[in-house]
Formats: structure tokens, C-alpha cells, sequence
């Protein structure tokens, strides 16, 4: 299980995170990531000393799950749900602090192995993570 601090509960904070957040799907998931504000040397402007306060380091990354009934019926959710939460768990810690990811299952993702699941996840939060490239038109 995903600690409580880890979790997504609130309605705001799950259409935060799809709103605001970069969606790329993938196989059977689509993944919408929000990164935290760029905290770097170059992000300050101000001439005043940076404070550490400890917020943003002490900010963990969040993570919520979107599974419709198209997905199955109660106990098909619920599986997926759990399955998805394990492959979760494991790759919380690679994100930035701060991060809020919302995994969003597509009704493939019913039948899909657990392998599968791992591997579309991998790919969706990588692209997600990608530097945006221009796009021609």
C-alpha cells in the first residue's frame, strides 16, 4: 500500500494534477504527471537569500487512480486498481519530490499481465518525464 501521505483523496487534487499535469498514454495507462516547479539556481530571480524551509524537500510525491466501470465490474477495479498500485509503489521514489501522478486505467487493462502493466507504466512516465521536443504541423 501506498502511505497516506502518498495518496490522492481530494476531487481538486485529482483534477489538479489531470488539468495541469502532462497526460501520454501508453498501452492500457494513460499517466498524467504534474512536476513540481523548477527549484534550480536559474529559477530564482530575487536577490534576497533562497531559505530553506524543508517544505520542498519534505513534499512527498503523490499518486492517484482513475479506473471507470468500462473498465469491469466492482471486483475487476478493484484488482486493477491494487495491480496498478503495487507497479506504483515501486517507481514513486524515481519521481521528483513533490510530483503528483494520476494513472488512469483504460478497460484493456482488465486482461492486460502484470508485466504489461509494468512496462506501459515505464513508458508512459518516461515520456511524460521527456523534455518537450516542437512539434511540426
Amino acid at each position: 500500500m501506498l502511505a497516506a501521505a502518498q495518496r490522492l483523496r481530494r476531487s481538486s487534487d485529482f483534477a489538479a494534477a489531470v488539468r495541469g499535469g502532462r497526460r501520454v498514454g501508453r498501452g492500457a495507462v494513460v499517466v498524467h504527471l504534474t512536476l513540481p516547479p523548477n527549484t534550480g539556481p536559474t529559477a530564482t530571480t530575487s536577490p534576497e537569500p533562497a531559505r530553506n524551509t524543508g517544505a520542498e524537500t519534505s513534499a512527498p510525491s503523490c499518486a492517484g487512480f482513475v479506473v471507470s466501470k468500462a473498465v469491469g465490474n466492482a471486483v475487476v477495479r478493484n484488482k486493477v486498481r491494487r495491480r496498478l498500485r503495487h507497479l506504483v509503489r515501486e517507481r514513486l521514489d524515481q519521481l521528483p519530490a513533490g510530483s503528483t501522478l494520476v494513472v488512469r486505467a483504460l478497460p484493456a487493462t482488465a486482461e492486460a499481465p502484470y508485466a504489461r502493466l509494468g512496462a506501459d507504466l515505464d513508458a508512459a512516465l518516461a515520456a511524460a518525464r521527456a523534455p518537450r521536443g516542437r512539434r511540426s504541423r
